[in-house]
């Protein structure tokens, strides 16, 4: 699976997900599943609100930046998700992790 959480960017389907794993469609769903308690897709998901979830806490992107490169494309699709999965939205979220001020160099 790290295959898939080094590419949460970029477009993934269950079939994908097998061929790397080596397996059959039905058989990866069916390991999946009972190594982690879910399905492939909800995995997927899970994945990458926790790749958004990082990267809220240690960058100052914009939503839309974030959403694509966790792969949940729009900033619309990330707050659906980040609402219906966490109970807060993007920008709650992130407030709840204010970064620290970086000191410039000294002179």
């Amino acid at each position: 699976m790290d295959w898939a959480r080094a590419h949460l960017d970029q477009p993934l389907t269950i079939e994908d997900l097998a061929r790397q794993a080596m397996m059959s469609r039905r058989t990866f769903y069916r390991r999946l599943q009972q190594a982690t308690g879910t399905t492939p897709l909800q995995w997927l998901l899970n994945q990458r609100l926790a790749q958004a979830q990082s990267l809220l806490e240690s960058t100052d992107l914009p939503v839309e930046k974030i959403a694509k490169l966790s792969g949940l494309g729009t900033a619309n699709n990330l707050r659906h998700h980040f609402v219906k999965q966490l109970g807060i939205s993007p920008s709650g979220y992130r407030n709840a992790f204010p970064r620290q001020p970086q000191e410039s160099p000294a002179k």
